[in-house]
């Protein structure tokens, strides 16, 4: 799973005021989706279109799909079947379609079987957008999901659809070579490949020069970027240099001081200590990581496939603590995968009040068709066992949150000012560098600037502060 996963549906809130033709975007389950809708909308802008953020209006619809849950999925389902409605009504002329994960793993049944989308492309197809919305408009219903070992998109700079100018996403390589039992990334998002790090850090500078004061490097696997290497290390071109992700950090950090840097997500098989001495460096790379462990059984971790023990997990956390002393620390954990016995179940309790994470995305276990999980091993861990197993998790989290977040009470913390809070406007947000959010009393400065605000208190959640 990836870090930062985004609980809400991301929309698009750009207009480019650029030709007739109008694009409407939603992006569902992830920053790697967000990101690539990004780069849609680039790719659709050479071709006369603009963003759009009313649907009704659209001549194009896309929705930039997650296979992660069976949640995901049945959320873009009910959004595919209002958008058909729509078009029926009001809009015959409109073009439906399903672009990322859940296009590659479904277009028969959402092109063929449902008949809900007229277009189907999976995430490495995004440049034959143009040419699938013409065999659409001549009738033909159009499909694409042909993975690549070459696409990144890097020579293409995408078109900014967030919503506060402030932070960015810049997605630094694609795929997945980790064939974890229960993810089904590496079958709709292919191998892996790493993007040149000289067009990531021209992106960064870029977004800077926007206005843009923080920036997440994306990727499935960050730890393994590799730009000029192969796998084994060994260099492509020796010409060219070759870049590891501690040392395109360090490259993206030297854009500005006032540019911060984080990223997602790393794999604890994979994280080296010259990132966490990259970190430790720049001030401006952020103080925080999200190291996804899963689960705090080695048993489990086996059949998880992730390539670590509870033991080898535990080396970086304290690695991550001995360099980078009161880091941010977050992760996902899943309830219920298969054979999850109640020992293992304690385990991972175990392992939870022992790190004491900052934050946890925490999930019940969904299986996705064509994993090695649903070929291996069965489901067998009841429904209701789930949803209590998960329910002590996400409580003793909850305890674990409000501990991390009261050791910022009474500290002055340096907060990158965000915008107006959406539960009052009378006070506004922003993030500290180990990434919790802090709520203060509205201020004269714009989202963007640095300013200091005490903390004065705090919730599981969330910190609160005055301005100093």
């Amino acid at each position: 799973m990836e870090l930062e996963e985004i609980k809400t549906t991301l929309k698009k809130a750009s207009d480019l005021k650029v030709g007739s033709k109008k694009v409407y975007l939603e992006s569902y389950g992830c920053a790697m989706n967000f990101s690539d809708s990004e780069i849609v909308a680039s790719i659709l802008a050479q071709e006369g279109y603009s963003t759009t953020n009313d649907a009704n209006e659209a001549d194009v619809v896309f929705l930039n799909t997650c296979s992660i849950r069976d949640k995901a999925e049945q959320t873009v389902r009910n959004r595919l079947q209002h958008f058909n409605s729509v078009k029926r009504k009001a809009n015959p002329d409109m073009i439906v379609g399903v672009l990322g994960c859940m296009a590659e793993r479904l277009k028969s049944d959402l092109l063929e079987e449902e008949k809900l989308v007229d277009i189907v492309a999976g995430p490495d197809a995004y440049r034959s957008l143009p040419d699938l919305i013409g065999e659409v408009e001549t009738g033909q219903k159009a499909v694409n999901v042909l993975l690549s070992r070459e696409e990144t998109y890097g020579d293409i700079s995408p078109v900014k659809l967030g919503e506060n100018g402030v932070s960015s996403f810049i997605s630094i390589m694609r795929g997945c070579d980790n064939m974890c039992s229960f993810c089904v990334v590496p079958f709709t998002r292919g191998r892996e490949r790493s993007r040149d790090a000289q067009t990531i850090v021209e992106e960064a500078r870029q977004l800077y020069a926007m206005g843009y004061r923080e920036v997440t490097l994306l990727g499935q696997n960050v730890d393994s970027y590799r730009w000029n290497m192969t796998k084994k290390g060994e260099i492509k071109d020796p010409n060219l240099p070759s870049v590891t992700f501690a040392m395109l950090l360090e490259m993206v950090a030297e854009v500005s001081p006032e540019l911060r840097i984080r990223f997602s997500t790393s794999h604890p098989k994979d994280m080296t200590d010259d990132v966490l001495y990259a970190i430790a460096k720049h001030k401006n790379i952020c103080n925080y990581i999200h190291l996804p462990v899963q689960s705090g059984s080695s048993a489990m971790l086996e059949r998880m496939n992730r390539g670590y023990t509870r033991e080898w997990y535990m080396d970086r956390i304290a690695a991550i603590n001995r360099i980078i002393p009161d880091c941010g620390i977050s992760t996902d954990i899943i309830s219920g995968f298969c054979e999850e016995t109640e020992e293992e179940h304690q385990q991972t309790l175990s392992l939870i009040s022992e790190v004491q994470f900052d934050f946890a995305y925490m999930y019940k276990y969904s299986e996705r068709p064509k994993t090695l999980a649903e070929r291996k091993f069965e489901d067998d861990v009841p429904e209701e066992v789930k949803s209590k197993r998960l329910a002590e998790i996400i409580a003793l989290q909850r305890e674990g949150s409000l501990i991390r977040n009261k050791r910022f009470v009474g500290k002055t913390c340096e907060v990158l000012v965000e915008g107006p809070s959406k539960k009052n406007k009378s006070e506004w947000y922003g993030r500290i560098s180990e990434n919790s959010v802090v709520i203060f009393p509205y201020t004269n400065q714009l989202p963007g600037q640095y300013i200091n605000v005490k903390i004065t208190g705090c919730t599981s959640a969330t910190l609160k502060g005055e301005l100093e």
